[in-house]
């Protein structure tokens, strides 16, 4: 495989991406903004194994000011995750943020790895560019109906690997991640909120009735599917993790693994929040030999053990 270009490798799955690689001692060039969506020592944490690394090598800087023909220069591969999260921030005056992150970063990335000649580009979009599910798993050929601008975002960003896969010849893979959780999740994201509100012995706020239910992806699962992906013939792949679960359901999942007692205060739906999302991923399965591994109760463990040493580190 070579080098491999990691963006966003601070981030909650780049950095275990990171690791990953490392661990089979690939080369790895990591490209991080630490932009201020969530703390940077936080960010800085999810690397201190890698830092340690001699095969790891970071560059600070933005997508579209960094000298990416530099950046490139020795890498075969590009694990593409850096963007702007959030689907409930991507509204209003904020919208103009993700087209630049989102957008135009994986535009000029696509152009230099075009450049590069033969540069394969693995990019992460997200389940959210289907909308909601019709009731049944959605295969990688159903409808996509963004309910938010993040989602529009992310669906712009898949059509541009698609546009230098046929125009420039740019080899481009698109992963379609279902709600990925796990050790190192970002803090606005519904588990880890309620994992650390159990753990700080607060309440636990969710958005809406509880009912809305999320194909759940463990990241360690999501790691190994774009490990794969780096090698595979280019396409468009959805990750799912096999399991399903309502939001009561991962509060009783929290409620169970940290024997915590807490009360829920539920309030208002998110503009822009689906109310369910099922992934089939057999394609993934056939094309990466991709499989789930981790069942929502053991994944949920993880991710407490995790913020139960976060909040020793850094406690509030």
């Amino acid at each position: 495989m070579g080098r491999v270009l990691v963006t966003g490798a601070a981030g909650f799955i780049g950095s275990h991406l990171v690791d990953r690689l490392l661990a089979d001692g690939r080369e790895v060039v990591g490209v991080d903004a630490f932009t201020g969506y969530y703390s940077r020592r936080t960010k800085e944490r999810n690397l201190e194994s890698a830092l340690r690394s001699d095969g790891f090598r970071l560059v600070e800087g933005d997508l579209l000011d960094l000298d990416l023909d530099g950046v490139l220069d020795g890498v075969g591969h590009v694990a593409h995750l850096a963007a702007e999260p959030g689907v409930r921030r991507s509204w209003g005056r904020n919208f103009p943020r993700y087209l630049s992150r989102n957008v135009a970063a994986t535009e000029r990335l696509l152009e230099a790895a075009g450049k590069a000649g033969g540069t394969k580009v693995v990019y992460a979009s997200s389940s959210s560019v289907y909308g909601s599910d019709p009731g049944h798993p959605v295969d990688e050929g159903h409808a996509r109906c963004p309910a938010s601008p993040y989602a529009l975002s992310k669906l712009a960003a898949e059509e541009l690997v698609g546009l230098y896969g046929r125009e420039r010849g740019v080899p481009g893979t698109v992963l379609r991640y279902f709600t990925v959780y796990g050790p190192r999740q970002r803090p606005e994201m519904a588990l880890s909120r309620f994992l650390f509100s159990a753990l700080r012995g607060r309440p636990v706020d969710v958005f809406g009735d509880g009912g809305q239910r999320r194909d759940m992806t463990f990241v360690a699962d999501a790691v190994e599917a774009t490990v794969a992906a780096l090698e595979a013939p280019a396409g468009v792949y959805n990750v799912g993790g096999g399991t399903r679960a309502t939001v009561d359901e991962m509060i009783q999942a929290v409620r169970k693994v940290t024997g915590a007692t807490f009360e829920v205060r539920y309030g208002p739906e998110a503009e822009g929040d689906v109310r369910s999302t099922w992934a089939d991923s057999g394609l993934a399965g056939r094309a990466l030999g991709y499989t789930p591994r981790v069942g929502l109760e053991e994944g949920v463990a993880a991710q407490a053990e995790w913020a139960s040493r976060a909040l020793v580190a850094a406690p509030a």
